[in-house]
């Protein structure tokens, strides 16, 4: 599971970023700030940082040159920033950063981002000479003989009744909305319809957040907001 350290101002921010990537598996460290950013990177060993460009005590991109100089960029950084310039994202990527991400950042942007920095981090390097005995080891024939597997013996027809399989999602869900109350006010008889939709449709895609937006047709963010308005564990 990676660990990433999202360094933001704004709590609103933190708080989104922080929930869509555990969401997705991540490990998430938080820092408001360039001093608390400091002591996380310095103390925990993370594999990637989202670092925002204009925070009050320093901007992000003095922080990256201080790790730079020290020889502290020890994980991929992705800048974040909502103002800044292109001269400015330039300088930053010549000073370390790998990626930039303009704000407001797209959910599926961020993601795909992140991922790509992971995948290249994560790969390690290959020599001519490990190629080559790669190559050779994947050209050598199979010499060993392996005899098939002996069938099993069929299994015995079962003396009981045999009892009847779960209820999958979408009989869950139809079973939920035929008992939706018609008489009841309509803001509750729509909560409970978007509840039972929403559920519906978090338990067919495993709790994938990203499917489940795909299907709906709602922007991830709407869709967490959604959700907690709504009081579905999501997780």
């Amino acid at each position: 599971m990676a660990d990433i350290l999202i360094v933001d101002d704004e709590v609103g921010v933190r708080e989104l970023l922080s929930e869509v990537l555990q969401d997705e598996g991540y490990s998430v460290s938080l820092a408001e700030n360039a001093a608390q950013a400091r002591d996380l990177h310095f103390s925990k060993r993370h594999d990637l940082v989202l670092l925002d460009i204009w925070m009050p005590d320093m901007d992000g991109v003095s922080l990256l040159k201080e790790w730079a100089a020290q020889q502290k960029l020890t994980a991929p950084v992705i800048m974040m920033s909502g103002h800044a310039t292109i001269e400015t994202a330039v300088e930053a990527t010549r000073i370390g950063a790998i990626d930039f991400l303009e704000k407001p950042i797209a959910l599926t942007k961020l993601l795909q981002t992140i991922e790509s920095a992971l995948t290249r981090r994560a790969k390690p390097a290959v020599s001519a000479a490990e190629k080559s005995s790669a190559y050779t080891l994947q050209r050598e024939p199979e010499t060993e003989y392996e005899p098939a597997p002996l069938p099993l013996p069929a299994a015995a027809a079962p003396t009981a009744e045999v009892s009847r399989p779960p209820l999958s999602p979408r009989e869950t869900a139809q079973q939920t909305l035929s008992a939706i109350d018609v008489d009841a006010p309509l803001r509750e008889a729509r909560d409970n319809f978007e509840r039972a939709y929403l559920v519906y449709h978090l338990e067919k895609e495993s709790g994938s957040m990203t499917r489940v937006a795909e299907r709906t047709g709602l922007e991830r963010t709407h869709l967490y907001r959604k959700l907690k308005q709504l009081g579905i564990d999501k997780r």
